[in-house]
């Protein structure tokens, strides 16, 4: 049975009244209020509320819903895009350059394309990092840490699960194919993450920072001097090839775990700092000091730059030129990735973190990168399979060799004589690729929107 609750002359019906609290205030300050109520011929009063009517009440509980629920942070959800865009020019080059040696060969490289790689440079280390803060911002949106630590072990098994299934073929158009890459690493980083986060936040910080910069101590150790046992320590931390069937069946790992996971750790705990009112000062400031460490470090040259991986980079040395010298001093390890390329590479990325602050969600911009940000793996998945289509296509109309691109691509094939384009091109293609996502991406993006009650697409 519904109750009654009379304020002067006005009789409401009301079914409890915490619910009359919740829908129109403190029930006491009303009754204050009630002659200055009655005075004013401009408000009106309107509560409809029966026994038999639930829905009466949900209009103001959802109001206060809407204005408690705690909102994304938006300033990641742009870094993130901003990466994710980023990222497919990398492989857009990958798939289309025509040159036969790397960007970081210095005795062949030059400024444009050096940058070109540099820049990419930012892309896996924000990976590791906002995976590790969105899993903390996750709390304060209502997740506890049990669910956080499955979350946690259940995406990092399927993320695995795909870079040898999914990616594997998209990057060779082969099966089975796979390779332990990004995606690989991401994945065993949050499985291991599961148990970390049961640690006091300043305990994980603290473990990925040593990891972080410490790790270089362990260059001098070679998957040979574990015997059989070899492809265990690429799996860790010096990356290479390892057989599991002779004589030509094995995995190639580029991303080893170390310090991989550290810097996903590092990410949880800037989750902490990220729900701070000062937090715009804080990342600026930590990201310039990452920075300024860089250069002191890089400066020195005796640690930090590492000579294990597959492209043993070690100390800097002057060159013929002094542009050969400036590229031959940011020209940091990647495999694993040295102290010094976490340093260059998240300390920018932190003060792009604190600028994006600023901006406003409206912001042209902004829209653009946020419909990436927040379909990282959607996008990802879909820009290799098209960068892929699209460097054959495009071999065909050039009448270029375009059979490689089916059987293994640049992972198993050498590149072709005749086969490429130069730059210029690669830079075209970037663009149409990333203007081609942007639509199934915004569709994807609003309809994860419209479907938050699916949990299940968290995983995508």
């Amino acid at each position: 049975m519904g109750l009654r609750t009379k304020i002067g002359k006005l009789d409401f019906p009301c079914r409890d009244y915490s619910l009359w609290n919740r829908a129109g205030g403190q029930q006491k300050q009303l009754l204050s209020d009630h002659r200055a109520l009655r005075l004013s011929s401009r408000v009106v009063l309107r509560v409809v509320t029966t026994s038999h009517s639930p829905a009466a009440v949900q209009e103001p509980e959802s109001a206060i819903r809407a204005h408690t629920a705690p909102t994304r942070v938006i300033s990641v959800d742009l870094l993130r895009g901003l990466v994710m865009v980023i990222m497919a020019l990398d492989h857009t080059r990958d798939y289309f350059t025509n040159l036969a040696f790397q960007p970081e060969d210095v005795s062949q490289t030059y400024p444009a394309l050096f940058i070109t790689r540099f820049v990419t440079h930012f892309c896996a280390p924000v990976f590791f990092l906002l995976a590790g803060t969105g899993a903390y911002l996750a709390l304060s949106r209502g997740k506890t840490l049990d669910q956080i630590s499955r979350f946690f072990w259940t995406r990092g098994l399927w993320l695995v699960l795909l870079e040898f299934t999914v990616m594997g073929f998209g990057w060779s158009f082969v099966l089975p194919f796979g390779f332990a890459g990004v995606i690989w690493a991401l994945g065993w980083s949050m499985v291991l993450m599961a148990v970390i986060v049961r640690m006091p936040v300043k305990w994980i910080a603290a473990f990925g920072a040593i990891m972080i910069a410490g790790h270089n101590l362990l260059d001098g150790i070679k998957p040979e001097s574990f015997g059989k046992l070899a492809g265990l320590w690429m799996v860790l931390h010096s990356p290479g090839f390892f057989l599991i069937k002779p004589p030509a069946t094995g995995v190639l790992v580029l991303y080893p775990l170390i310090p991989w996971v550290g810097v996903m750790a590092c990410g949880y705990a800037l989750g902490a700092v990220l729900q701070r009112p000062d937090r715009n000062k804080i990342l600026f400031r930590l990201g310039a000091a990452l920075t300024l460490a860089f250069f002191v470090i890089r400066g020195i040259n005796h640690y930090g730059n590492g000579t294990a991986g597959l492209l043993a980079v070690g100390p800097w040395a002057r060159q013929a030129t002094f542009t050969s010298t400036v590229i031959a001093f940011f020209d940091v390890l990647k495999y694993p990735p040295s102290l010094d390329f976490v340093l260059v590479t998240l300390g920018p990325a932190l003060m792009a973190l604190a600028l994006f602050e600023r901006v406003q969600e409206k912001d042209f911009i902004a829209r653009i990168l946020l419909v990436y940000g927040r379909v990282p793996l959607f996008y990802y998945v879909l820009h290799i399979y098209l960068i892929h289509m699209m460097a054959f296509v495009a071999a065909l109309l050039f009448r270029q060799p375009a059979s490689w691109l089916l059987h293994g691509a640049i992972f198993t094939q050498q590149t072709p004589s005749g086969y490429g384009h130069a730059l210029p091109f690669v830079y075209l293609m970037w663009m149409m690729a990333v203007a081609l996502l942007y639509y199934p991406c915004r569709r994807y993006m609003e309809f994860k929107r419209r479907h938050r009650d699916w949990n299940w697409l968290s995983y995508f």
